[in-house]
């Protein structure tokens, strides 16, 4: 049998080695990220961090004072039986984890307004403030079965699997999905944001630095999740433009027929670029009416706003059953009053 001193050295050396394996690492990305927004998320990573070593180191080391100086061949060391209680270490037990759980009550509070991912940025990094005149980009996110499709709506162009953007340049996403929930994450960029059906999420973040950053999905929505994975580019002024124009030179065109195929589930869907978009087609998916004859839930939902059946009915449609049938879509849709259906905003 192996003795204690005889094991003692090799593992030593498996720890170092450990040690010096995980040192090796050249990016942790979430306390080294190349955007701002996500920067400032490290930070609240690691000032948490500290504030907790406040409490956990002093009671580690404690705990070995304690049982160094009441060991049982310290006979010198004062022994109290009848020891009940003590002010000081009541006050210093509760004192200080109260403090800490103030202070990180305060900066939670602050960092949860400062970084909501709805609020436009107001600065580009931490010595930047944001110009006046600057306009973010819109990009239109769309998580399907089991690929990222991504809008761009000013610049009339659309991709699979491949996201960039100019560096220094707020971005303003729009995400939805088309079946399942999922969650959209680029460690580089900003934190994880979920993408549901009929809703939309937002998310405003910038990257600080070229590069080419890895974006995935987070939330587990069937057998091609582990693939489900894109690039993200992170571009100069001139190296984005020339990525929109070879696109749009490229690319083919993204209508209702050809999105019905796309979504289609895939794994492993290869790079697409789409240089002709229907430029409703993020309406339509939002809204879950991209098949003909479907009616949109906006419509619906200003339908039950402005009073349903009965409101129907006083448009002269004396329909039985339900009302959003496919059949019934078209009739409904031609009834309603000019500017109804853009009274709904389907946002969480």
């Amino acid at each position: 049998m192996l003795q204690s001193k005889e094991i003692r050295g090799p593992a030593w050396l498996t720890a170092t080695a450990l040690l010096a394996a995980l040192g090796g690492c050249s990016k942790a990305v979430v306390l080294n990220p190349a955007g701002d927004v996500a920067a400032q998320q490290g930070d609240l990573v690691m000032v948490a961090t500290y504030l907790m070593l406040l409490i956990i180191v002093p009671v580690i080391l404690a705990t070995f004072f304690f049982a160094w100086k009441y060991r049982q061949s310290n006979t010198e060391a004062e022994y109290d039986p009848e020891f009940h209680h003590s002010t000081k270490l009541e006050l210093l037990i509760w004192t200080a984890p109260l403090a800490i759980v103030i202070v990180l009550g305060a900066i939670t509070w602050i960092s949860t307004h400062k970084l909501d991912p709805y609020r436009p940025l107001d600065r580009i990094d931490h010595q930047t403030p944001l110009a006046e005149n600057v306009t973010p980009l819109t990009v239109e996110v769309v998580a399907m079965d089991w690929k990222w499709l991504f809008f761009y709506p000013e610049q009339g162009i659309a991709t699979v699997n491949e996201l960039a953007a100019p560096v220094n340049r707020p971005i303003h996403f729009k995400i939805t999905s088309t079946t399942t929930m999922n969650a959209f994450y680029v460690p580089d960029l900003a934190g994880m944001i979920y993408a549901m059906p009929g809703m939309q999420t937002e998310l405003n973040a910038v990257i600080n630095k070229e590069g080419v950053y890895k974006g995935l999905s987070t939330h587990y929505s069937g057998p091609g999740f582990s693939h489900m994975n894109f690039k993200f580019h992170g571009l100069t002024e001139a190296g984005f433009n020339d990525w929109i124009a070879k696109a749009k030179s490229e690319g083919g065109t993204l209508d209702r027929t050809t999105y019905l195929e796309l979504v289609k589930p895939t794994e492993r869907h290869p790079v697409q670029r789409f240089g002709n978009v229907d430029p409703k087609l993020y309406h339509t998916v939002l809204n879950r009416c991209v098949e003909e004859g479907q009616m949109c839930m906006h419509t619906m939902m200003a339908i039950d706003k402005a009073g349903g059946q009965s409101y129907m009915r006083a448009k002269g449609l004396n329909l039985s059953g339900d009302i959003c049938t496919t059949e019934d879509a078209a009739k409904i849709t031609a009834a309603l009053e000019p500017g109804v259906a853009s009274e709904a905003v389907i946002q969480q």
